[in-house]
């Protein structure tokens, strides 16, 4: 999946580095990028004395669109917290973090390789039903295992604030879509726009009253089959990756996050090219429901945290259903941003554009599962 490198770093200023700094990383290294990843541009280092592979994070280049984005010092911290045996939570062992700029240019993380399967398509082609069923329950498990962490415990008390989460969000990507809508391209001059409904959903989501209750664990903050790594030939995780949107959060939005696939199937796929149609129901064999994976999702909580996250199972479907509609605002938010960066022609991926193009019909059916929940809402009050 490494080749042509794309966004140049200066190879011999990033060995000097590594030659002080972490010794036990042999130069000289080819180097090689990644084609995936929307945010942060990432490269496979191989020593060329021992063959060994590390993986490299580093913050895009030029003037950001948005402050809060790209923070590999986070997902640095937390793969640190999480690894060398301290938590039974699989991620790559954390070798060092420059912030220094003059290295390479932006600050940037040093990483072990996993060899092991990213899967791209969260349908698992290829495999068989019974594989299928096992490789998407060990992803939710290892989720489960993920929210069991006390953060306290791993040096991550301080990670973020354990009340207000969807409150904080709001605001947040309130912000952030401001800013990006207001982004010109460099050709054009034309800017990328407003997301639809974004009034009407910021009133919505930010409603206290609906918003699912607190519960303040560690979060992943964009937790899908395609950023984990699984063992070559067993249906279990060895590694998680891509960690910048981490914090102490909602556990709910992880879930929600994991499950998209399931509410986008539906989509129009000339506008959403995301939407897999091997998630509508009964499509791929082998692959659970949203009931089954919620279900796996929380007899593995009780079992690991004591039933600290357990509820009534209408007070979850209810937390639910808001969280995959904040979810889906949160994605449209964020190809807005991909749209915003290919504007300014700093997205790190050849799929720029086609992610940059679903903003208004996600959007869009964010809006719709709002409306849905009111009336579900307005129903339960009339009964």
């Amino acid at each position: 999946m490494a080749g042509r490198v794309r966004h140049p770093i200066d190879n011999k200023s990033l060995e000097a580095y590594i030659a002080k700094n972490v010794p036990e990383i042999q130069v000289p290294l080819d180097v090689k990028q990644f084609g995936y990843g929307q945010s942060n541009p990432t490269y496979q280092l191989t020593s060329l004395a021992t063959g060994q592979k590390y993986v490299l994070r580093k913050k895009p280049p030029g003037k950001l669109v948005s402050k809060t984005a790209h923070k590999v010092e986070r997902e640095y911290r937390i793969i640190a917290a999480l690894g060398d045996g301290r938590t039974d939570v699989p991620v790559p062992k954390a070798y060092i973090l420059c912030e220094d700029e003059s290295v390479i240019g932006t600050p940037f993380y040093i990483m072990s390789f996993l060899d092991g399967r990213i899967i791209e398509d969260p349908a698992m082609p290829g495999v068989s039903p019974e594989e299928r069923r096992a490789m998407w329950t060990a992803a939710v498990t290892t989720l489960a295992k993920l929210h069991s962490v006390d953060p306290d415990r791993v040096g991550l008390g301080n990670f973020g604030k354990r009340k207000g989460f969807y409150g904080r969000q709001i605001e947040t990507w309130n912000m952030i879509c401001a800013a990006q809508a207001g982004v010109k391209d460099i050709e054009t001059g034309e800017e990328v726009g407003e997301l639809p409904h974004m009034k009407e959903l910021m009133e919505f989501f930010g409603d206290e009253r609906r918003q699912p209750r607190d519960r303040g664990t560690l979060i992943h903050g964009d937790y899908k089959i395609d950023n984990l790594v699984f063992h070559k030939t067993e249906p279990r995780v060895i590694g998680i990756l891509d960690w910048e949107m981490s914090t102490i959060g909602h556990p709910l939005s992880d879930l929600a996050n994991m499950t998209t696939p399931y509410y986008t199937a539906n989509l129009d796929k000339s506008k959403v090219h995301s939407a897999h149609k091997a998630f509508l129901p009964g499509a791929t064999p082998g692959l659970p429901t949203v009931e089954e994976i919620s279900d796996i999702y929380f007899s593995t909580i009780e079992k690991l945290s004591g039933g600290k996250l357990t509820s009534s199972r209408e007070e979850r479907e209810r937390e639910i259903a808001w969280s995959q509609a904040f979810i889906i605002f949160r994605l449209a938010a964020i190809t807005q941003g991909i749209a915003a960066r290919h504007a300014v022609r700093q997205a790190s991926s050849a799929e720029a554009v086609k992610y940059a193009a679903a903003r208004g019909a996600l959007a869009e059916f964010a809006w719709v599962l709002v409306q849905k929940g009111q009336m579900q809402g307005q129903e339960k009050a009339r009964l």
